[in-house]
């Protein structure tokens, strides 16, 4: 099975292309080349269950695999209780969400440490998690995929290991892991093909071979501070890595099928295609090869 590639939201080009609507994203996602779609939360789950509806039928007509970002301001670890219990209702609000629109995943930020060390922030959001897995059972949505994501500001939680200790709480999940907050939080780490092996192989020994296979990805280049990550940046970029195609060598080499998201600032469709070219040229994806090769005749 190949790995899927595709943007976080809606891309400058595809405004550019005179389409206003999300609606239209599948159509002109599978146009360009693509068949993954981040539908953004991140400011609320404000969207209807009506469009949601659509926008998976549309998804679907179209070959677009759906994910939905959840509310950037879940706070797994907070002290404040009710903001807590706020979270689980969050994750239960995307979770909704993704079932009406036919999404598999959900993706959630951590969020901070506020005063407590890693390991005190840590058991506190395996808390909060487990309230939230129970409260999705209680509603029938324990099929939605809930992705921890690694952050990259190294004050925040969501380091690898602890993404990790998240998801070995229910074998259902499976991490986010953000190779461009990785290599920020890390200030630079992510140099070479076996810096990117590393990774996987983590993953395969917290979760098992079939879950590191089957993880959720965000990537882009990200300028960074001794703090972590600054800001996001696209592949025309030079100064910052990390380097997509490293970290493809060693997807394949690992015979992983991830979901690649990419969160470049405003290029991210044309970067996911990059992607997916680099992907299928390697011998990921044949048919996608060929096709490609076809239409540059």
């Amino acid at each position: 099975m190949a790995a899927r590639f595709g943007p976080a939201g809606n891309s400058e080009e595809f405004y550019e292309a005179g389409y206003k609507r999300t609606l239209d994203a599948p159509a002109f996602l599978q146009q360009k080349g693509l068949n993954a779609y981040e539908y953004q939360c991140g400011r609320g789950v404000n969207v209807k269950e009506e469009t949601a509806t659509n926008l998976g039928k549309k998804a679907q007509e179209f070959g677009v695999g759906l994910s939905i970002h959840a509310p950037y301001y879940i706070s797994l670890a907070s002290p404040d209780e009710a903001k807590r219990d706020n979270s689980v209702n969050y994750i239960l609000q995307s979770a909704r969400a993704a079932k009406w629109m036919g999404a598999t995943r959900i993706v959630v930020h951590p969020g901070g440490l506020g005063k407590f060390t890693r390991e005190q922030a840590t058991e506190l959001a395996c808390e909060t998690l487990r309230k939230a897995v129970h409260a999705l059972d209680e509603e029938g949505l324990g099929d939605i995929i809930v992705c921890p994501e690694t952050m990259g500001k190294i004050n925040q939680l969501g380091n690898l290991e602890e993404v990790l200790t998240f998801c070995r709480l229910d074998e259902r999940m499976l991490p986010c892991v953000d190779f461009g907050h990785l290599n920020a939080r890390t200030l630079g780490s992510l140099q070479t093909k076996e810096d990117f092996l590393a990774v996987f192989d983590q993953i395969e020994n917290a979760l098992g071979a079939d879950r590191m296979r089957r993880i959720h990805v965000h990537f882009s280049k990200i300028e960074y501070s001794k703090g972590g990550e600054v800001r996001h940046l696209t592949f025309e970029d030079m100064q910052y890595g990390p380097d997509y195609q490293l970290l493809l060598d060693a997807t394949l080499k690992k015979g992983a099928s991830p979901t690649f998201i990419c969160e470049s600032a405003g290029t991210q469709t044309q970067d996911a295609l990059a992607m997916r070219q680099y992907y299928a040229k390697q011998g990921g994806d044949p048919e996608f090869a060929a096709s490609q090769e076809m239409t540059n005749r």
